[in-house]
């Protein structure tokens, strides 16, 4: 039902910041929450950060402090800016939803983009 574009990811050194968009299409019904998953190779895909309808965040512990999520609900478009970039941070990154209340609470996000690739080396 909902198509996801994730773009803005690159190659950047430690330190370094990027902005990621997620541009959500499609009939978007029963959207509780949007958030961002990364997969690391070798690793399962982890939630780093999510924000309710209502605006409430989450972050995993990791990014707390670093990673900021926003939505803009008039272009259908959810943002994460990462700052301070470390190395570890090198994943695929996708966008995701929870369609519903008890979704969000399971941390189950469904996703169906592609991913933006974020490569933090020196």
């Amino acid at each position: 039902q909902v198509q996801f574009v994730e773009s803005g990811g690159g190659l950047v050194q430690p330190g370094g910041s990027l902005r990621l968009s997620c541009a959500a299409s499609g009939r978007i019904f029963s959207i509780y929450a949007m958030g961002w998953y990364r997969q690391a190779p070798g690793k399962q895909r982890e939630l780093v950060a999510s924000i309710t309808s209502g605006g409430s965040t989450n972050y995993k512990d990791s990014v707390k402090d670093r990673f900021t999520i926003s939505r803009d609900n008039a272009k259908n478009t959810v943002y994460l800016q990462m700052n301070s970039l470390r190395p570890e941070d090198t994943a695929v990154y996708y966008c995701g939803v929870a369609r519903s209340w008890v979704d969000y609470q399971r941390g189950d996000f469904g996703s169906w983009g592609q991913g933006t690739q974020v490569t933090v080396s020196s």
